[in-house]
């Protein structure tokens, strides 16, 4: 196959296979059918059935990838339109944020240290609680493996989005919308905010605005984490 031909085939194998994968969560909301589980698994399937080199599979889709910046961003506009809020919970939601971004990276990297994982798996988990574009520039400030970050983050996105509303039903002591939405964006980041958005508006935008200001308080910190930690 020519190497136009594979990146045609790369292109519309992604896209077609999250769109017809995206119909049929739409029409049974069940957590085994969600596009960010099922569409990478039969991807990779098909991807070493056919003998496609992972590096050729990324070279002819990373503009995908690239994508993230943008949607990313747009999480900006209902933090903009609900900005009266943010500005009267800001102490409290920034406070939140720190205490998450720190909670998440010595709990990930003490625990793979427990596990006895390699140094390059604990730089890769250390951001995983952080959304796909700042989870990737954090972890080549680490130097660790940005691809492995990349799936730690979806792996926690994807279980953070599944049994977050139970894990909140077994808090009952929490109760505030600003709290679940807080929940939400600091542990399962997108995933986790698309899925406080279903919930209600407020934690929506609170989980859009933890989402973010934790990614780019990990991108920043994260020199000082590798010296702490590696």
């Amino acid at each position: 196959m020519s190497d136009s031909l594979l990146a045609a085939f790369c292109f519309v194998l992604t896209v077609g296979l999250y769109y017809a994968n995206k119909r049929i969560y739409n029409r049974n909301l069940r957590v085994i059918l969600m596009p960010l589980l099922v569409t990478p698994a039969i991807l990779i399937a098909i991807v070493l059935l056919a003998g496609i080199p992972y590096q050729d599979y990324m070279a002819d889709t990373h503009w995908l990838m690239w994508l993230l910046g943008p949607t990313t961003i747009a999480f900006a506009l209902p933090i903009y339109d609900n900005r009266a809020m943010v500005r009267k919970h800001w102490l409290s939601i920034s406070a939140g944020v720190i205490a998450a971004v720190i909670t998440s990276v010595v709990s990930s990297v003490m625990l793979a240290r427990w596990l006895g994982l390699s140094v390059m798996l604990q730089k890769g988990l250390a951001v995983r609680s952080v959304t796909t574009p700042f989870a990737i520039e954090a972890a080549k400030s680490l130097g660790g493996p940005a691809d492995l970050a990349a799936v730690f983050v979806v792996i926690t996105g994807v279980l953070g989005m599944a049994i977050g509303e139970t894990v909140l039903a077994c808090l009952p002591m929490i109760r505030s919308r600003l709290a679940h939405g807080a929940i939400f964006g600091a542990a399962a980041h997108g995933a986790g905010t698309a899925k406080a958005r279903q919930i209600g508006e407020v934690q929506g935008v609170v989980a859009s605005l933890v989402m973010m200001t934790a990614g780019l308080i990990s991108v920043l910190a994260a020199p000082l984490i590798g010296r702490l930690f590696f």
